[in-house]
């Protein structure tokens, strides 16, 4: 996972524009937002924010990756959508609510530059280009969340697995995710041993090899044949509703870390896994 806890002696060069959202905005309202933008590190199995906090604060994600759970009154949790390099997490609290719709979990450590939801809903109030793209992301949003509700009522546990790898795949620079058979899980409202029957039946295919909770995928037109339609059919409303223009930065520049690249970028303070990153 490309991030600098991995290799002390690197750092990964992000910008807001790695965002496909913040890329996609015309000249005029990328510098209203970009004084407002504050980049944050975001690790592994943080709580951005929960369904009963007061969230201050929605994040634009570069090359971190984000989940969406609606937790149960059993204590169980499912996830209902997930957000990467391609959206907004906390798109909810500008229409109208003053809570997030579920619990925001990093799923893959990287960075996010997050705005005052007070800042971005002046913005969203005030300027229609920004609007229209922000009510378009919504509305794939919901795509996504309708066919997460249908997938996982109607198909095999197989294809769901297959569903939820791509569409972490599609978010990242890797073909491997940091990811133990608990939190998939979690994510698709299964019993543990219910993922662990269908990864090894993934990895005796030869599709994904799985060791101490790290996901290799070996064979993507694999699991593209092996997933349900709900892949393709979100896949398609994103590329149908929003700009495809690619990020202006590459997600997988590193550079030494010497003395001036340490001052300009200082290495993050990092929180305890599950630990709310302040919302």
């Amino acid at each position: 996972m490309p991030d600098d806890t991995r290799e002390p002696g690197l750092l990964m060069l992000v910008s807001p524009k790695q965002n496909h959202l913040l890329a996609a905005l015309d000249t005029t309202d990328y510098a209203w937002l970009a004084p407002h933008l504050e980049r944050v590190h975001l690790p592994l199995r943080a709580v951005v924010f929960g369904a009963d906090m007061h969230a201050r604060h929605a994040y634009f994600p570069t090359t971190s990756v984000l989940s969406l759970l609606y937790d149960l009154e059993s204590g169980s949790s499912v996830e209902i959508s997930v957000t990467g390099n391609d959206g907004v997490v906390g798109m909810s609290l500008l229409l109208g609510g003053d809570t997030p719709m579920g619990r925001a979990v990093v799923r893959s450590a990287g960075y996010a530059y997050r705005i005052s939801v007070d800042v971005l809903a002046k913005a969203f109030e005030s300027r229609g280009l920004l609007r229209h793209l922000l009510l378009r992301y919504t509305q794939a949003l919901i795509t996504q969340i309708a066919h997460t509700a249908v997938c996982n009522e109607h198909h095999r546990i197989e294809q769901r697995l297959c569903r939820s790898l791509l569409s972490y795949l599609d978010r990242l620079a890797t073909n491997a995710l940091t990811m133990t058979h608990e939190s998939l899980a979690s994510m698709l409202g299964v019993r543990r041993e219910s993922v662990t029957a269908a990864a090894t039946k993934l990895q005796d295919a030869g599709l994904i090899r799985y060791s101490r909770g790290r996901i290799e995928v070996l064979d993507r037109p694999g699991l593209e044949q092996q997933v349900c339609e709900c892949y393709a059919a979100v896949k398609a409303e994103f590329g149908r509703l929003l700009p495809q223009r690619k990020p202006a930065t590459s997600a997988a520049v590193f550079v030494a870390r010497s003395y001036a690249t340490r001052s300009a970028f200082p290495a993050p303070k990092h929180r305890g896994a599950g630990q709310a990153v302040g919302s």
